[in-house]
């Protein structure tokens, strides 16, 4: 494998639509539901992703573009951000049409629906949408909170970490053990203490 080289987010989150397949029902309450991880087999996020959609369900696989040094070239090829899963808003209790659905091997985790986080997700599009270079992290379970007050990633909340000489908002999504980061401008960050949360918390 050659050397990862600068990498730019591609994204096309499902909206709430008609059924597309002949014969199914749309669930009128996927798109209040929760949003949850699938985990797929291999190199099948697309094509899960499109089947989901055509069942009316929102769903999403963001994937990313690297260049790759071969032998004789670098080549531009697409990657999942976070490779075997795809993100789907459904209602749990009404998931038979998830399972049955060619390429999804189980919910996540274990066939025993377990939402996932809206911040994180939330933040994840966030990054998606911003057209900024985004690129998979090692998960971090612990770290210093940050929330963006300014520029296209106003709103996100992730981790803040100095690689080299440039501060990255690192975005973890728990349930998978997965994450991902993007740079950021200094002066965009505001940290986000413990009382932050208990606040939130009260206002639920």
């Amino acid at each position: 494998m050659g050397g990862l080289q600068n990498t730019w987010l591609t994204h096309n989150f499902g909206q709430p639509g008609l059924c597309a397949e002949s014969g199914c029902e749309r669930d009128a309450s996927a798109g209040s539901s929760p949003w949850y991880a699938l985990y797929v087999r291999s190199r099948h996020e697309k094509v899960v992703e499109s089947a989901l959609k055509g069942k009316g369900y929102p769903a999403f696989s963001p994937f990313y573009r690297t260049k790759r040094k071969r032998v004789d070239r670098i080549v531009e090829i697409e990657i999942p951000l976070f490779p075997g899963y795809v993100f789907c808003r459904f209602n749990a209790n009404k998931r038979l049409p998830i399972l049955t659905t060619r390429g999804i091997v189980e919910i996540v985790p274990a066939n025993k629906p377990h939402p996932v986080d809206d911040t994180e997700i939330s933040s994840i599009r966030t990054l998606a949408l911003s057209g900024l270079p985004v690129q998979p992290w090692p998960f971090l379970a612990s770290g210093q909170r940050i929330r963006l007050n300014a520029g296209p990633l106003m709103g996100a909340e992730g981790i803040l970490l100095r690689v080299k000489d440039a501060h990255q908002l690192v975005v973890s999504v728990s349930l998978l053990q997965r994450a991902v980061s993007v740079v950021v401008e200094n002066e965009a960050v505001e940290p986000i203490f413990r009382d932050d949360y208990a606040a939130r918390a009260l206002q639920v």
